[in-house]
């Protein structure tokens, strides 16, 4: 990825000059809130690596295969909060993340707070900014990984906020996944985060359209998967291209398929007679349909990005 900072380059994952030896993972210490399938992931990959970890969750039960493990089950979260000066959250969401380090604030003071629990990324500034207040070194994280794949080739965690917490606990978080450092605002790994999830729900989204329309017919989605993976991997080639003329802001550059030649009404007509709802591709002509309104019909298909910087009235 693209880091804006120009820091992902510098502290991606690998052999580079930001990995601490830790062959010394006895004597590690950290504490994982919240123990849910991912929590319980990333606890556990600690447990296996031998680090010291201590886990405690809300509700009763989660820790028992972790402690059979080798981890250490806190009673509260402020007896975790206090076993360790690395401290892992792991949280339903940024409310309950707030219910349970609101009351331990004092606790935290100089300890380091990595949350990776989904928030907004103006969230991630607010927690960043009421960490800073109480001298806590905070480190906001988003995973672009399901939990089996923590610990294995092809998991991903963005990282923003402080840098010294993210150098000095590299190491650890690269026994996750690949760790990448996109700079000192709290809330770009949640964007970034965000951004990649958008692109993949819609593209979901469309997938089940196309299933849907194909039902009627009698084809199973198993067998339209095997054409559309090839297809759509494909079609991610034009990614580049359409990036290159977004950030040139010209789209009347060669080569592109015009907006009016992408009306998309035949779709739509054909979802309806399908019997099935045309959602999916009727949110694109919408946004196709606003730029030919507005007189760029004879431009580049990429132009719909305007239509989504510039939400309608």
């Amino acid at each position: 990825m693209v880091n804006p900072t120009g820091s992902a380059e510098d502290w991606g994952n690998g052999d580079s000059p930001r990995r601490n030896d830790m062959t010394e993972n006895h004597d590690t210490h950290v504490s994982v809130l919240g123990l849910g399938a991912m929590g319980g992931a990333l606890a556990g990959t600690l447990v296996k690596a031998g680090l010291r970890t201590t886990v405690w969750n809300r509700s009763a039960g989660k820790a028992d295969a972790l402690v059979a493990q080798g981890a250490t089950e806190a009673a509260s979260a402020a007896e975790a909060v206090r076993a360790s000066r690395l401290v892992i959250t792991c949280l339903f969401d940024h409310d309950s993340v707030r219910e349970v380090l609101d009351p331990l604030v004092g606790d935290l003071a100089g300890r380091t707070l990595i949350n990776v629990t989904t928030t907004k990324p103006e969230q991630a500034r607010q927690l960043a900014a009421w960490a800073a207040e109480a001298g806590i070194a905070y480190l906001d994280g988003g995973i672009m990984a399901v939990p089996s794949m923590i610990g294995q080739p092809g998991a991903s965690i963005l990282y923003s906020g402080s840098e010294e917490a993210f150098r000095e606990h590299a190491a650890l978080l690269d026994l996750w996944a690949t760790s990448t450092y996109y700079g000192e605002d709290a809330g770009l790994a949640s964007l970034y985060d965000f951004a990649l999830l958008s692109s993949m729900y819609v593209m979901f989204a469309g997938f089940m359209h196309g299933a849907a329309m194909l039902a009627p017919a009698g084809v199973p989605a198993s067998r339209f998967a095997e054409m559309a993976a090839p297809w759509l991997t494909a079609m991610t080639g034009e990614l580049a291209g359409y990036a290159e003329v977004i950030d040139g802001g010209d789209y009347t550059v060669p080569g592109q398929q015009s907006l009016e030649f992408s009306n998309l009404g035949l779709f739509i007509e054909a979802s309806a007679e399908q019997g099935v709802s045309a959602e999916p591709i009727a949110m694109v002509q919408r946004l196709i349909e606003r730029q030919v309104d507005a007189g760029h019909g004879t431009e580049g298909f990429a132009r719909i990005i305007e239509s989504i910087k510039h939400p309608a009235a």
